[in-house]
């Protein structure tokens, strides 16, 4: 661990939703180039990412982190749960490759509203056998995140739940779509503004649903985009929003009256509801990407 890196400077709370699956061996980071959105193989050794698992028809699986530890060594930070299922049909795919997949339940995930310590933007900081800083924050919002031994002796806040539902409603400010188990394997990674935080390439080469993203993305195809709502009325993901009495779109994301919609490009600037009841355009914070 750096010497500046302390976990005595920062209160973390434990993020209540974070699973994490590793992938280790000679042919992980070949593995993950061939399933995931991003280009894991331009991504340098402690340093991590935005990435996807789409499907075949180029439908969004899962959303997440991915930190290349090592050259043989990878982590995925999972928001919404489904560690498990997502590891089990990784596993399918793995043929003869010397790669293992893993659930590390031996490791924990917390953060907080402050500043890091070391690292900085996509650069990681520590190691896993202590603790690994990453910064999560925006250009206007400043988050850190920790990972570490599952006993670690961390100076922790009390309030869990608190600092997990604050920590989604910065990521939807964010523009970081999080999906609950209807919305999965529903939109496309253009319609979820996985632009915004360089979450896929349209170059590196073959990945699940890679040919639907690469052609949307350069015939300009793409009708539906991310858009932040602040709701005036609780409201569930997949529930419609409304102009005028026609329906516009959906919600893909929802927390404590904030949503993200996947809204057509052009709209008029008439006013929105969902369920009855008003929503305001809010715009998105900007500083996620990596």
């Amino acid at each position: 661990m750096p010497d500046n890196l302390s976990p005595d400077l920062v209160a973390y709370a434990l993020l209540e939703d974070r699973q994490l699956v590793s992938l280790s061996g000679p042919d992980a980071v070949t593995f993950a180039q061939a399933q995931f959105s991003s280009d894991v193989a331009a991504l340098s050794d402690s340093h991590w990412h935005w990435s996807a698992w789409l499907t075949a028809k180029g439908r969004t699986i899962a959303v997440f982190q991915l930190i290349r530890l090592s050259s043989d060594a990878l982590l995925l930070v999972l928001a919404d749960g489904d560690a498990d299922a997502i590891a089990s049909q990784l596993q399918r795919f793995v043929f003869r490759r010397k790669v293992k997949i893993t659930r590390r339940e031996d490791l924990q995930v917390r953060a907080a509203f402050a500043a890091p310590q070391a690292a900085v933007g996509a650069t990681v900081a520590g190691s896993l056998e202590e603790m690994l800083e990453l910064d999560l924050g925006g250009t206007s919002l400043l988050r850190v995140m920790c990972i570490t031994p599952t006993e670690a002796d961390l100076k922790t806040a009390d309030a869990d739940a608190a600092l997990t539902a604050a920590w989604r409603q910065a990521d939807l400010r964010l523009g970081l779509p999080r999906l609950v188990p209807n919305q999965r394997e529903h939109w496309t990674p253009q319609q979820l503004g996985l632009d915004r935080l360089n979450g896929y390439s349209v170059r590196k080469g073959c990945y699940p649903g890679q040919e639907i993203v690469a052609r949307t993305h350069f015939l300009g195809k793409a009708k539906r985009a991310l858009q932040l709502l602040q709701l005036s009325a609780p409201a569930e993901p997949g529930a419609s929003v409304e102009q005028d009495g026609s329906v516009l779109g959906s919600i893909a994301s929802v927390a404590d009256g904030l949503a993200l919609a996947v809204l057509p490009l052009e709209t008029s600037d008439g006013a929105l509801s969902v369920g009855g009841a008003p929503a305001q355009r809010l715009p998105l914070h900007d500083g996620l990407a990596r």
